[in-house]
């Protein structure tokens, strides 16, 4: 995916968490390990999402490989820390397709 549909994608997640009552800290957090598409916080839970898309969210959803969420979870330590952050987070993901937006809390493999 390009970058410009990336930010398109981007923009269209962090306006649907904002109507969710999430509030955005920082979007596109880079470390050595990777980036992390958009920071936010919300019931004093920090939340660290990606955003994912495509025509359909089964071909979005895995696109978060084991790999990413390894580099996620690393570039998500490493903001905590800088930050010097001791607070309850979570790891999310948003999908993006032509037809919907979906939240999906708490990403495991």
């Amino acid at each position: 995916m390009s970058r410009a549909k990336g930010n398109i994608a981007e923009d269209k997640a962090s306006d649907f968490l904002s109507s969710k009552d999430f509030f955005i800290l920082e979007r596109n957090f880079y470390s050595r390990f990777g980036e992390i598409d958009i920071i936010a916080s919300k019931d004093k839970v920090l939340h660290f999402i990606e955003v994912k898309s495509a025509l359909d969210y089964e071909l979005a959803i895995q696109n978060i490989t084991p790999t990413k969420l390894s580099r996620l979870i690393k570039t998500a330590n490493v903001y905590m820390k800088k930050n010097s952050l001791d607070v309850d987070f979570m790891l999310d993901a948003v999908v993006v397709t032509p037809k919907s937006i979906e939240l999906v809390e708490n990403i495991t493999l």
